[in-house]
């Protein structure tokens, strides 16, 4: 296995989509260094959401090859999910459960060790101490985000994937969800779609605008902020 390969964390290859007749892929290829914070752009109905199913197991692509961790997804099923963290848009939680009742709930379902263990480990990282004992109904927007960061990241996985993190929160929270993505980067692989562009700038290593299936653009955000060029500008430019 060559040292290239080894240090990437996701590598995907002519991947392709393809919903009756409707493509929402159309032979992407991509790679993503472990280690970085990847910010994945594109308007509504661009692909994004399929890409991220992709990587997660959750949707089967047409064609095309995606190797997780040296690992093809088309082999190694199980195994890369154990290896990906991972919040939808939706952040579909139990409501009606108490907060460590449903990492608990979560810790179980990744045949997790030490569970007590891990469950205060997430709960001090994503900085829910005193939200903790109550139930996940009773939480604030920015709150139950933290929950299902939390929960994405019982089982210590090494990719994070977040499907439109920050949508609906406020100012502040927004804020605070951004410091956490940043610091939860320090260690991890993360890709994140979003459509506030500031976002990315602040948090992103690198942008990668994906457009009716394609992908237009990929360059790192020191790019951006090298040649002086406004991401919200540029973005409108290329998706129109």
């Amino acid at each position: 296995m060559s040292l290239y390969i080894c240090k990437m964390s996701i590598i995907i290859k002519n991947l392709s989509k393809t919903y009756n007749q409707q493509i929402a892929l159309d032979s992407i290829s991509l790679n993503i260094k472990k280690g970085e914070i990847v910010g994945l752009l594109g308007p509504n109905g661009a692909g994004k959401s399929t890409l991220m199913k992709i990587i997660t197991c959750y949707v089967e692509s047409t064609s095309g090859e995606v190797i997780i961790n040296n690992k093809n997804i088309h082999e190694d099923h199980k195994k890369i999910k154990s290896e990906i963290g991972y919040l939808s848009e939706n952040n579909p939680l139990y409501t009606y459960m108490y907060v460590k009742e449903y990492l608990e709930f979560s810790a179980k379902m990744h045949n997790v060790s030490n569970i007590k263990k891990k469950i205060d480990e997430v709960i001090l990282k994503t900085h829910i101490t005193n939200e903790k004992h109550k139930k996940i109904k009773q939480l604030s927007k920015g709150y139950k985000q933290r929950v299902g960061l939390a929960a994405a990241l019982i089982h210590d996985p090494k990719i994070l994937i977040l499907d439109e993190p920050t949508t609906g929160l406020d100012p502040n929270q927004l804020e605070d969800i951004r410091k956490l993505i940043k610091e939860i980067g320090i260690n991890k692989t993360v890709l994140f779609s979003t459509h506030i562009l500031n976002e990315v700038e602040k948090i992103c290593d690198r942008v990668i605008v994906i457009n009716k299936g394609n992908i237009i653009e990929d360059k790192p955000i020191k790019y951006f902020l090298t040649n002086n060029i406004t991401l919200e500008n540029h973005f409108q430019k290329i998706t129109t």
